[in-house]
Formats: structure tokens, C-alpha cells, sequence
């Protein structure tokens, strides 16, 4: 986590379309993320680099009006989406992926994974066939479950792994100091709070800390909870609305809300600067995901801290 895959499949991207002869309209590459606010992210940092180039790019996601979408889609290069959305588009027939040669599945264990299985298979239906398209998967974890699923969009994959770890076992970023503490479930939003008046108080005051909980439920009664006791706080989680979720992850980027409570909805890929401490306030499905998590902090080269609350209820994954 936090090693640079964003600018690694952006580069080479911009790049290759630049170098695309004869020069054609319509789209010749497209990136799938499992988040809005990692296609937005992937987008800000694609654009940069397209800008200079002068190619288009376009970001499709849910929870926001389709027109400007379908107008952007007309001349875009590049197609950053989630899947959803952009299958809504290619079924109505705003997106035309039929030129496409460049797939990337951001973040691609996720991608592939049973909720998005589908309809990351439909997008990649409609790119260029096998062969004539290069598929590209980038992510911090690659769990056994996936590889063989993965094989399928390929053929001859090439792996590279990015670090020491020849074994290729599933492991954090070793930046991040990993703290564990067994509490009873029922002391744990006492024991949060103790955490966060420690994190954020003396020359601590502006440190950004992220709290995980596993429920849309349990972030929003978490939330309630941090804010009566007088800290400022923020939310990311599937029931708030996409403008809330932009809104929340602004104020939290800005520093104005130091403490942004979310479910795994961010837990992968957003990148924000000066995030010193993960907490997980519950413990999540898998160990890969918690991998995750922890790695919004240390990032770029940067030292981190990750304190999970584990209960008897978490035990199956004390194992991993």
C-alpha cells in the first residue's frame, strides 16, 4: 500500500496512446475501480499527466447526474469508472469501449471478487478481444482465491511484485507499526475515545486519524458517538450520499475535520497526506482488508501507526 500504482499504470498509459498511429477518436483506454472516491482520485492524478499530452479524460461514477458523463464520453482518451455505472452507459449506448487496447482493474482482488465478478467481465467484453488489448491488475493483496479467476481476462500473465517478500505472502506495509488490543466489546468505544484525546492532543492536535468500523450502522452510531463527546469528525459509508461522501473526504484531506470515521468504502487506494493513525474499531472480513485499511497510513515513504480493537467475536482471524 502507497508505493506509487496509480502513477505505474497511468504513465505507461499516457504514453502508449500518445504513441497510436493512426490517431483516432473515441476511447483507447480504461481504468475500473471499486470506489467513486478511488476513480476520482485515479482521475485527478490521470488528468495531470493527460493534460500535458493532450489527451481527454473522463470519470464515471454513481450517485451523481449522468449528462455531463455522456458529454465528456464523446471525446474522451482515457475512461476512469466504477463498474456500475460505466455498464449503465455502455448499455444505453453512450460508451463505445470497442477500441479500447488498454484495460487496468485498479485495486483488481477487489475488483474481481463476487460482487464485481459480473460486471467487470461485461466491460471487458466490449474492449478489444484478447490479444489485441493489454490487461493490466494492480493491487497491494492478491489473495489464492482470485489468481485462477484473474488467469481468465489474461494470457501468459506476467507478475511483478514490488518489495522484499520472495515468499509472496500476504503482508502490510513494513512502515506501518501494528498495535492489537484485546478489549471487551463492550469497553470498546470508551477505549476509542482515550485513543483519540491521546492522538490529538499537545503537538498532535492536526494528526488525521481514520477510524474502520464493518457496518454502515456501526460508522454512523460511532460518528454520533465521537462528535457528542466534542471532537470534529467526518463520514464515509454507502448510506450517506455521494455529495456527503466528497464532502467528508474534502474536509478531512483539508485537515478542517481531523478524524474521518469509515467503513471499508475507503479502505483501498485514497491516498491522503498525514494520516498517522488507523484505528479499526471492529476488526473486517478478511485479512486482506485490513491490510488495506492500515495502509491509509505510511504512505510514500512515510512512518505509520494502525491500533486494532480486537474482540473474542474477531478470534477466526487471529490466526492470520
Amino acid at each position: 500500500t502507497g508505493s506509487g500504482k496509480t502513477m505505474a499504470f497511468a504513465v505507461p498509459c499516457v504514453r502508449y496512446i500518445s504513441s497510436i498511429t493512426p490517431k483516432f477518436k473515441g476511447a483507447k483506454a480504461v481504468v475500473v475501480s471499486p470506489t467513486r472516491e478511488l476513480a476520482m482520485q485515479s482521475y485527478e492524478q490521470i488528468s495531470k499527466l493527460a493534460n500535458v499530452a493532450g489527451l481527454q479524460v473522463v470519470c464515471v461514477y454513481g450517485g451523481v447526474p449522468k449528462d455531463e458523463q455522456r458529454r465528456a464520453l464523446k471525446t474522451a482518451d482515457i475512461v476512469v469508472a466504477t463498474p456500475g455505472r460505466l455498464n449503465d452507459l455502455i448499455q444505453e449506448g453512450s460508451a463505445d469501449l470497442s477500441k479500447v487496447s488498454y484495460v487496468v482493474l485498479d485495486e483488481a482482488d477487489r475488483m474481481l471478487d463476487k460482487g464485481f465478478e459480473e460486471e467487470i467481465r461485461k466491460i471487458i467484453n466490449t474492449a478489444r478481444p484478447l490479444g489485441k488489448r493489454q490487461t493490466l491488475m494492480f493491487t497491494a493483496t492478491w489473495p489464492e482465491s482470485v489468481r485462477s479467476l484473474a488467469s481468465t481476462f489474461m494470457t501468459s500473465p506476467i507478475k511483478i511484485a514490488i518489495g522484499d517478500n520472495p515468499t509472496g505472502d500476504l503482508r502490510a506495509n513494513t512502515r506501518i507499526v501494528q498495535k492489537v488490543e484485546v478489549v471487551d466489546p463492550r469497553g470498546k468505544e470508551f477505549r476509542l475515545l482515550q485513543l483519540l484525546k491521546q492522538y490529538q492532543s499537545g503537538d498532535q492536535k492536526d494528526d488525521r486519524i481514520i477510524v474502520f468500523c464493518l457496518y454502515k450502522k456501526e460508522a454512523t452510531r460511532v460518528e454520533s458517538f465521537i462528535r457528542s463527546k466534542g471532537i470534529k469528525c467526518a463520514g464515509i459509508h454507502g448510506d450517506l450520499s455521494q455529495e456527503q461522501r466528497t464532502r467528508s473526504l474534502d474536509a478531512f484531506k483539508k485537515g478542517t475535520n481531523p478524524v474521518l470515521v469509515a467503513t471499508d468504502v475507503a479502505a483501498r487506494g485514497l491516498d491522503i497526506p498525514a494520516v498517522k493513525l488507523v484505528i479499526n474499531c471492529t476488526f473486517p472480513l478478511t485479512v486482506e482488508d485490513y491490510v488495506h485499511r492500515i495502509g491509509r497510513t505510511g504512505r510514500a515513504g512515510k512512518e505509520g501507526l494502525a491500533i486494532t480493537l480486537f474482540t473474542e467475536h474477531d478470534k477466526a482471524q487471529s490466526g492470520a
